[in-house]
């Protein structure tokens, strides 16, 4: 019967065997390990910390903050710090690019909770450009019944409605991490969110038609009960 295993031969002696080894000055240390970050996370955790040292832990209502950074800080960490504040009902967001872990970051903040709805409003070229990301954008979309939409626009905005007080974030940047300066205002004001919300981009017909069923989405506080 043939030997699944093959035949046994017998162990040849190594030409190192019964060598006198020299002690080992590091037999005494074990495995450490270091953790590191992708240069996007470190930029993020960078971009966070420099913002948090210039901004109050919580907004007033009926303010204005006005922020010029020198390439420390990008765009998606100002709604980063206000979600860190409160859980935020609707959000929608104008940009004309944006990157893979800017996706996967928002992804992260509905799927635990603390971002309920989100429509993104991009520019023409998005689409072919980014196409990648688009697809990313469209099935996170299609989640809660939110919207990608294509259109001329050039335009940075994020307006918000949370738990303890609503918002717009106007600013110079695109949510992407990059080196430049850039300046930006956050508004912490109802009627000012609900002007970028029901007027301007509730309203907008998109180039694509991805989202043929799209409504706008409505405020809880607006529900009639």
């Amino acid at each position: 019967m043939r030997s699944l295993f093959g035949d046994i031969e017998q162990p040849h002696r190594s030409k190192d065997e019964g060598k006198e080894r020299p002690d080992n000055p590091n037999k005494d240390r074990t495995v450490t390990c270091q953790r590191t970050y992708g240069r996007y996370v470190e930029r993020r955790i960078k971009s966070e910390l420099a913002l948090e040292k210039v901004l109050p832990w919580h907004f007033e209502n009926g303010t204005a903050y006005h922020c010029f950074s020198f390439g420390d800080v990008d765009a998606l960490t100002y709604l980063r710090v206000i979600i860190k504040q409160q859980r935020v009902e609707y959000v929608l967001l104008s940009t004309w690019c944006m990157a893979v872990t800017d996706v996967e970051e928002i992804a992260k903040w509905v799927h635990r909770g603390d971002l309920g709805h989100i429509d993104f409003y991009v520019g023409e070229i998005f689409q072919a450009s980014y196409y990648t990301i688009y697809l990313m954008l469209s099935e996170l979309a299609n989640e809660f019944d939110g919207r990608v939409a294509i259109f001329r626009n050039h335009s940075k905005v994020i307006a918000g409605f949370g738990e303890r007080f609503d918002f717009v974030i106007e600013g110079s940047a695109n949510v992407n991490t990059n080196p430049r300066s850039e300046c930006t205002v956050i508004t912490v004001d109802t009627q000012l969110a609900r002007f970028y919300k029901e007027e301007v981009f509730d309203n907008i017909h998109s180039f694509n038609n991805d989202f043929p069923d799209w409504k706008p989405y409505k405020l809880k506080r607006d529900e009639i009960i």
